[in-house]
């Protein structure tokens, strides 16, 4: 086991001789932990742009975000999965197998635990879980991975130096894993080094997206990520956690027989759903306010989305009770 906390080349070869030596590498990388350690911050971070909702709030991220990490000898698809928990509805029970079926076909798993906290029952779950899907338990009761588990220890910009050492520890103690990082992902701090780990345990294997692309996503879904992202900060407390978006469509001038109607620019049709009536207010906001911020906000990132100037147009609608129905569950795509 080695536990990386820098790394330095004591060598004199030249960069473009050891990366001419060294084999390419890709693969899926699975980011798994407890609600809210930081997942879907330390993909951001390592992507280079915002692929996956960053929020204090548990259960924000509620798909499985594909984004494609790539460098001069590798490329890595980091897979942002919703945090693993106990469930007490039918859709946190869906975000729970999304989990699953990450996790059914990948060469890493990085396990996220917050520097600033102690491990706890939930991380045990998930230990528990990760090794009935990746190892086998040897006569003296240790286990043998059969894909690269590395430890990656975040939040360290909240730790002392002997905290932090401290906490290196418990983790080391908590299983046998190839590799423990520490990280900031917020500070950009020792994010090279978990680059390179991931990179150094990710099998030989060929470039499989174009280098340019940074997500597995469609537009659509990007989109409508973006949105309840922009509301998550928009709200915070006050926003309903049954909040759902779904992109309807996009349409483009060409699309329409005359193209007055949308002006040169594309039109996002989005419906924003909430579980009851009393719950539009708060999305919609005095005078729509709300919404109209939230177009302010993401008009930039859309418009490079979709490739042209867009229009967001924004309806907020109730579905009761979505969050423990599976029909409205499956349109609403989960």
């Amino acid at each position: 086991m080695n536990n990386t906390i820098a790394r330095s080349d004591m060598t004199d070869t030249p960069a473009s001789a050891k990366l001419a030596s060294e084999p390419y590498r890709s693969g899926f990388v699975a980011v798994v932990g407890r609600p809210n350690v930081g997942k879907s911050t330390l993909v951001n971070a390592l992507i280079g742009t915002q692929i996956a909702i960053a929020s204090s709030r548990p259960e924000t991220t509620r798909k499985a975000i594909r984004g494609v990490l790539t460098t001069d000898n590798a490329q890595l698809v980091l897979v942002d999965t919703p945090g693993i928990h106990r469930p007490r509805t039918l859709l946190g029970q869906r975000l729970n197998d999304i989990v699953d079926e990450s996790l059914s076909d990948v060469d890493v798993v990085a396990f996220l635990l917050p520097g600033d906290q102690e491990i706890g029952p939930g991380d045990k779950r998930i230990m528990s879980r990760l090794r009935a899907n990746f190892a086998t338990k040897r006569e003296d009761g240790t286990f043998k991975w059969h894909v690269p588990l590395i430890a990656i220890v975040t939040k360290i910009d909240e730790l002392s130096r002997e905290q932090l050492i401290a906490k290196l520890i418990e983790v080391n103690e908590f299983a046998d894993f190839a590799d423990i990082v520490p990280v900031s992902a917020l500070k950009h701090d020792n994010l090279d080094e978990v680059r390179s780990v991931l990179i150094d345990h990710t099998p030989e294997g060929p470039q499989m997206y174009p280098a340019e692309q940074l997500s597995e996503e469609r537009p659509e879904e990007t989109i409508a990520e973006l949105i309840r992202g922009a509301f998550l900060e928009q709200l915070n407390d006050e926003l309903p956690h049954s909040l759902a978006v779904v992109v309807d469509s996009i349409d483009y001038p060409e699309d329409n027989e005359t193209g007055a109607q949308y002006d040169g620019k594309a039109q996002v049709n989005v419906s924003i759903y909430v579980e009851r009536d009393s719950q539009k207010p708060i999305i919609i906001g005095k005078g729509a306010a709300n919404l109209t911020a939230v177009k302010k906000k993401l008009r930039t990132a859309v418009n490079r989305i979709v490739g042209r100037k867009a229009r967001l147009d924004l309806h907020v609608k109730v579905a009761k009770g979505w969050q423990s129905d599976p029909k409205q569950l499956e349109r609403l795509g989960f």
